[in-house]
């Protein structure tokens, strides 16, 4: 009753996509943009993907994905993306959805807003942190004015 009869259900002969078909596998992780150390960027970097900063960026930066500042990683300007980890420095004001992580040798000099934040020994910040579920501006505007409260003797 408890014990089932063990299938033989041949296996697969290759795994492997690439040798099938002839062709290249196609990976679902997502897409990683890089901007590599000896590039300079002036000017907003938007996105939906995640992206690498090795170089230069002085510009506002948008990015739906990760946002990962590396050690030789410059940005001067603001920061909009659902993640955020800093290697390199930021100079600005960031808003990440999820999480910021400011990694040992990292610097942040400006406000962060996010979720969630990781600070590691010998990082540097100067800012302020506001920490909390971000609202969207939508929500902000549509929501409805609070009413004043009736005091004793009101008529």
């Amino acid at each position: 009753m408890w014990n089932r009869p063990a299938t033989t259900e041949p296996q697969s002969q290759s795994s492997n996509p690439e040798v099938d078909s002839g062709r290249p596998a196609v990976t679902s992780a997502p897409s990683l943009a890089r901007i590599g150390a000896s590039l300079k960027i002036e000017g907003s970097v938007t996105g939906e993907e995640d992206l690498q900063i090795d170089g230069k960026v002085e510009g506002p930066v948008t990015i739906r994905g990760r946002l990962t500042v590396g050690c030789s990683g410059q940005l001067s300007a603001g920061v909009v993306a659902r993640e955020l980890a800093v290697y390199g420095k930021v100079s600005g004001n960031v808003d990440a959805r999820d999480r910021v992580e400011i990694k040992r040798d990292g610097a942040v000099i400006g406000d962060i807003q996010t979720a969630r934040i990781s600070i590691e020994d010998g990082a540097i910040f100067k800012g302020r942190i506001e920490i909390g579920r971000s609202v969207p501006k939508q929500a902000q505007a549509t929501k409805p004015a609070s009413s004043p409260a009736l005091g004793v003797g009101a008529a």
